[in-house]
């Protein structure tokens, strides 16, 4: 049996993301290499990340950016 490939694409660049570097968060996939923060860019973990209308931020800068007024206004 030949390997078929995936279809799964990564968020972040669109290209195919294999199993083996696969990180799946939010209901979404990225290589794990993708899984950084949009503001600084930082590489981000499962247990540190946090997301906005599917743009993904290190804790502190989503503190920073939306939290410090009390709203979810960009």
């Amino acid at each position: 049996m030949a390997f078929a490939g995936t279809t799964q694409k990564c968020m972040a660049c669109d290209k195919t993301v294999y199993l083996v570097d696969k990180l799946a968060a939010d209901n979404r996939v990225y290589h794990k290499a993708c899984f950084r923060c949009h503001h600084c860019k930082g590489t981000l973990k499962l247990g540190n990340y946090n997301s906005f209308e599917g743009v993904l931020y290190c804790r502190p800068h989503f503190d920073q950016l939306f939290k410090r007024t009390g709203s979810l206004e960009k």
